[in-house]
């Protein structure tokens, strides 16, 4: 399973359960709660009923029935009373108190419900709203019963009645079926329902953030390691935390790995291409101990400083590749014409192209500018042009071209590079040998353009050509301004 779907799986999961447990609590605390509230009104409300009875209740002999009292009356009416109220959103149409008083014996002597549903008579002695308040404790219960409409439970809270010397006079009996506030309840808890949900949407959408968040990261760490695996140079991706830390370690870790990885390349490299020169510089210095004849000894002494020329070239082009290595990007970068930078590489090589009585031929050129460090670009052009004049013959042609389409495009006459070469050309070390000689030459120069170029986000491509070479510097994307002119 990919990390994101473990990460969010494991939120939803936390999130899910939370809330699930979080409802189940809630719900199961909303009922008890509103019957908790409705029978502490209850327990007031009778008392307040007990005051009242007082009077009427000291007034009659016992066992009297309470109908044609005042308190009756004032009952009744309340019981009789029309209403009609909004309590937050709900319609209440009906008074659902039920009220009854029994005598110090237990026996109701009035009750709001008159007709076959009445209680007047009865001894109610052994329930415990009744019972218990004659015994001087608190009375309720909660019974199923049909008063109200359907069967449901029903909550009797009592309070005694006495005298102002203290005599228990009788007992009065609230009662109101709990379906009443049956209503609030099952709004509160669709409301907690909706809550709940809402809630929950809400920790699954921080969930989808947060996975997108540690897996953005964690894959642009990836990415990071699998450009460094294919050898490019790219600076760590700026993560905040613990993850910033680990790219910064992985970048550490990388830049030791390739700086012993180079090193060890280099060494290995430098020293097979040292020894062709300096056997040759050991050769001519063995000869040169002996007594030669002037125009040998010339020979052999040219032949030294060539060798020590080609090894200064070598040691200097390695410098400076290893230092572009170290680079994550152009250090300077500006606008520059590329085609002027181009005529400057070529004024640059002037000399070496009238020695080998060289011309070289336009092809489009255009006014481009592009965002590039001069010096670096100066390099790669100059090392293109030298390697082209190295591989071309005598009295040869180099065709050169800037345009938007292209970039910069060279193209010599010389033998060319076999197809199987392509994909080797640019790397250290490699190259193929000059025309008319078997020397080859270190391939630093074309490793350094390929360098350059991608510290720069270009491209270098190779061609063949019939005959020759064509080599293409593709600067595509990277273009501030252009105007066309005449080749």
């Amino acid at each position: 399973m990919r990390l994101g779907l473990r990460v969010f799986f494991g939120f939803f999961l936390i999130a899910g359960l939370s809330s699930v447990i979080l409802l189940r609590v809630v719900l199961g605390e909303v009922k008890p709660s509103v019957r908790e509230v409705m029978e502490d009104i209850m327990v007031d409300t009778a008392n307040l009923l007990a005051e009242l009875a007082t009077d009427d209740l000291a007034a009659l002999p016992p066992g009297a029935p309470l109908d044609d009292t005042a308190f009756a009356r004032r009952v009744r009416d309340y019981a009789n009373r029309p209403v009609d109220v909004h309590i937050w959103g709900l319609r209440k149409q009906t008074l659902d108190f039920r009220i009854y008083v029994t005598d110090p014996r237990g026996r109701v002597i009035f009750d709001t419900v008159q007709g076959p549903g009445s209680a007047v008579g009865q001894d109610y002695s052994r329930w415990n709203d009744v019972a218990r308040t004659l015994r001087g404790t608190y009375g309720a219960r909660s019974t199923q019963d049909g008063y109200g409409g359907d069967v449901s439970p029903v909550m009797y809270v009592a309070a005694p009645v006495r005298s102002a010397q203290g005599e228990l006079l009788g007992v009065v009996t609230v009662a109101k079926p709990v379906a009443t506030v049956q209503r609030f309840i099952d709004r509160a808890e669709r409301r907690i329902w909706a809550a709940g949900l809402g809630l929950l949407a809400v920790s699954l959408g921080i969930g989808v953030a947060v996975t997108w968040w540690v897996v953005g990261h964690v894959r642009r760490l990836r990415r990071y390691a699998q450009e460094v695996q294919m050898g490019q140079r790219q600076a760590p991706p700026k993560v905040p935390g613990e993850l910033g830390e680990l790219a910064l370690a992985m970048d550490a870790m990388r830049e030791r790995l390739d700086g012993r990885e180079r090193m060890e390349h280099l060494a290995r490299a430098l020293t097979h291409e040292l020894k062709s020169p300096l056997a040759a510089l050991r050769g001519a210095g063995e000869l040169l101990q002996d007594d030669l004849a002037p125009q040998d000894r010339q020979r052999f002494a040219a032949q030294v400083v060539a060798q020590s020329e080609r090894m200064t070239e070598l040691v200097e082009r390695l410098l400076a590749l290893s230092a572009l290595e170290l680079r994550r990007g152009p250090e300077h970068p500006r606008a520059v014409r590329l085609d002027q930078a181009v005529e400057q590489a070529l004024a640059a090589l002037n000399d070496r192209l009238q020695q080998r009585g060289m011309q070289v031929h336009w092809g489009r050129r255009e006014a481009l500018t592009l965002q590039a460090d001069p010096e670096l670009l100066a390099l790669a052009l100059s090392n293109l042009l030298s390697n082209a004049v190295d591989f071309s013959p005598p009295g040869g042609v180099l065709e050169v071209s800037v345009s938007r389409d292209t970039g910069f495009e060279l193209r010599d006459h010389g033998p060319g590079v076999p197809a199987a070469a392509f994909d080797q050309l640019g790397q250290r070390f490699f190259s193929t040998a000059r025309p008319g000689s078997l020397r080859k030459g270190s391939g630093l120069g074309l490793a350094i353009v390929r360098q350059i170029a991608g510290l720069h986000g270009w491209a270098l491509r190779f061609a063949p050509a019939q005959p020759g070479l064509r080599v293409q510097l593709d600067v595509q994307g990277h273009f501030t301004q252009s105007s066309q002119t005449s080749p």
